[in-house]
């Protein structure tokens, strides 16, 4: 076995009777059974996920972005130029990005990475270097990564989560940049529930040049590829992204840590799907934070059976439709930690 590439934490299932206590305490509580709908559902989840009933209410979030690009840009995936990945993470370190205003009004702290920018830029002292590979090959052509790198990634995302839940976060939520990377979430997705091109592909940031039926031939072409691969590491490095392979091992430590997650857009979605793959168990963690207007994203939560808690048609990614979901999490176990006894008589 190689350390580097099989080495991956184990995820116990849920705690079940956690789970039955939760349910029955809110059959207690002062309220008509069921009225506060799905919130009960999560508070159970998060029983599950803890061991803890009623569960702490998770307040001390924290957001990890990664930073990577993406060959299959060069063959028109975009309507977007790579550069636009290092400003993007660089108005991120500086705190100035759409996931650090959400960020900051839940109060979790932002942490980029660069696990695989391909434009060379001055360090950052707001950005944090594990770089893998500068970008992404092709994944229209070839593989996108070796699946040594496919790992790496993989260990650069544990590697952060492990990080922030010794510092004391309780809630992770994992966001994303990288031009072209809905290409690669639309590939990952598609080879692991076998959906095809046209089911998985949208516009992403911006139809490109060549139009959609275009960005639909390279994912049909990298799907052609996958689905000769079973191994769950090696499809990762097919067709998969660094940023996606960093969120799906950011994934699998907080599973294993018994730490809450909450899942963003199409991105983390196709990270979710390939850390299942990985190791099964996480996404039975996973709480899903919004539905993405890309088509990929509803394909990945009918197959990992998630139900997203917002539906605002937003499709940024960064993280930012996972942070606005959080603050449900914690009203959610404080109600039942805190709501009184149902009257007797």
């Amino acid at each position: 076995m190689n350390a580097t590439t099989d080495a991956l934490p184990t995820v116990d299932p849920l705690d079940l009777d956690a789970m039955a206590e939760a349910r029955a305490r809110w059959e207690t509580r002062a309220k008509p059974p069921g009225s506060l709908g799905r919130l009960e559902g999560i508070a159970v989840q998060l029983a599950g996920i803890t061991g803890q009933c009623p569960p702490s209410a998770p307040n001390r979030p924290a957001v990890a972005v990664f930073a990577a690009d993406h060959g299959v840009v060069a063959s028109g995936a975009s309507a977007w130029p790579v550069e636009i990945t290092v400003a993007m993470a660089q108005t991120m370190a500086a705190g100035s990005a759409a996931v650090n205003a959400f960020a900051r009004s839940i109060g979790a702290p932002t942490v980029v990475v660069d696990v695989g920018i391909a434009t060379p830029y001055e360090p950052s002292e707001g950005i944090r270097l594990h770089r893998v590979r500068p970008g992404t090959a092709d994944l229209s052509t070839g593989p996108a990564m070796s699946r040594d790198e496919a790992a790496a990634a993989v260990a650069v995302g544990s590697t952060i989560a492990a990080e922030l839940v010794d510092d004391g976060h309780d809630c992770l939520i994992g966001g994303e940049m990288g031009i072209g990377n809905t290409t690669a979430a639309a590939a990952v997705i598609g080879a692991i529930t076998g959906g095809d091109a046209s089911a998985v592909t949208g516009a992403g940031a911006g139809v490109p040049a060549g139009g959609i039926d275009h960005k639909r031939s390279l994912v049909a072409a990298a799907l052609e590829r996958a689905r000769h691969i079973d191994e769950p590491m090696a499809l990762l490095a097919e067709v998969g992204g660094l940023e996606i392979a960093a969120l799906a091992g950011y994934y699998i430590e907080a599973a294993h840590r018994r730490v809450p997650f909450v899942i963003d857009g199409v991105i983390a979605l196709a990270a979710l799907c390939a850390a299942e793959n990985l190791v099964p168990g996480v996404a039975d963690r996973a709480i899903a934070g919004h539905r993405s207007g890309e088509p990929a994203a509803t394909v990945a939560l009918d197959h990992l059976g998630l139900v997203p808690l917002l539906d605002l048609d937003l499709r940024l990614g960064e993280g930012t439709g996972a942070c606005l979901a959080q603050p449900l999490l914690a009203a959610a176990a404080r109600a039942l930690a805190e709501m009184a006894d149902l009257p007797e008589g």
